[in-house]
């Protein structure tokens, strides 16, 4: 691979990292754009259940055969240089992000409410035009749960517990494969964003380390049962999820105390709307372009095949 490819899978990576550290905004919907989605969901399937065999394997004494088998069909080439794109952008753009929500809360949740409640489309949209009643009776328990459960104090963001940074972990890296599913957004929701990017910041190694188990484990477990639910239970699954997403939008109303009582609108009203609905207008670009690409794709196929 030439020099300039890996320049550019490089500055993939750091469009992806940078985008992962905004909540609301899918790093899977940018890596869908840049053309690389598919390659990384197949490649990461590939190296975890390599691992998992070369484990499984070397513990019944049968060699690494098979699990050289999934590791040959990873695109070390493409996968390599854009996962160190990644990492850096994340850990510079946490250094850029996490003073600018501390110094301005109120206009943070706002524009993050923004990006996420144009999000909702992304799983709505897949149920396909019409709702069922099925799918409102899964979608609106799923909102009044996520909305109470979001509701609830908040534990001690200055030093979370292991296990919180893990299962937070595990569960976040399940919208890497669902284009318009931002994984920051899960955090947020479990109140481990701002710790995450304090960590980043200050180069916490043991908080880091349990976030990229935390991160591996999930990978290897929640992303495939996803998978396969999104398979065998696209309807289902599809419906609980935007039901999920809808009710957490809870935790960024602009204006609540820090045990996550809502307060009423007070004070600069106009200037947090401004900012949602930038928010709002920046995913429904992203979105508007994901689908002029797809359909552009989509057009090409046949012209291939002819």
């Amino acid at each position: 691979m030439s020099a300039l490819n890996v320049l550019a899978n490089l500055l993939r990576g750091a469009l992806i990292g940078v985008t992962e550290i905004i909540p609301g905004v899918s790093g899977g919907t940018i890596a869908l754009l840049i053309g690389v989605y598919e390659t990384l969901i197949d490649s990461a399937g590939h190296l975890v259940r390599g691992v998992v065999r070369a484990v499984a394997d070397t513990l019944r004494r049968r060699g690494l055969n098979r699990a050289r088998e999934h590791f040959a069909q990873v695109r070390w080439g493409m996968v390599l240089p854009i996962g160190i794109g990644m990492l850096v952008a994340i850990v510079v753009a946490a250094r850029l992000v996490a003073p600018i929500i501390e110094a301005h809360p109120i206009p943070s949740r706002a524009l993050f409410a923004g990006l996420i409640a144009v999000s909702l489309i992304v799983p709505a949209r897949m149920l396909g035009a019409r709702w069922q009643l099925r799918d409102y009776a899964i979608a609106v328990p799923a909102a009044v749960l996520s909305f109470v459960l979001t509701g609830l104090p908040s534990t001690n963001d200055a030093d979370p517990s292991a296990l919180a940074i893990f299962v937070s972990a595990a569960v976040a890296v399940c919208a890497l494969v669902l284009p318009g599913v931002s994984g920051s957004f899960v955090l947020v929701t479990t109140g481990m964003y701002e710790p995450t990017l304090r960590a980043l910041n200050s180069l916490d190694l043991g908080y880091v380390a349990i976030f990229a188990v935390g991160a591996i484990t999930g990978l290897a477990l929640f992303v495939q049962v996803l998978l396969w639910l999104l398979s065998k239970h696209r309807r289902v699954t599809l419906a609980l999820m935007t039901g999920l997403m809808a009710g957490s939008l809870r935790a960024l109303w602009p204006w609540q105390t820090e045990d996550r009582e809502l307060l009423w609108a007070s004070g600069d009203v106009v200037g947090p709307v401004l900012w949602f609905l930038l928010g709002a207008a920046i995913v429904a670009a992203l979105l508007i372009a994901e689908g002029l690409l797809v359909r552009r794709a989509l057009r090409r196929a046949p012209e291939a095949h002819s």
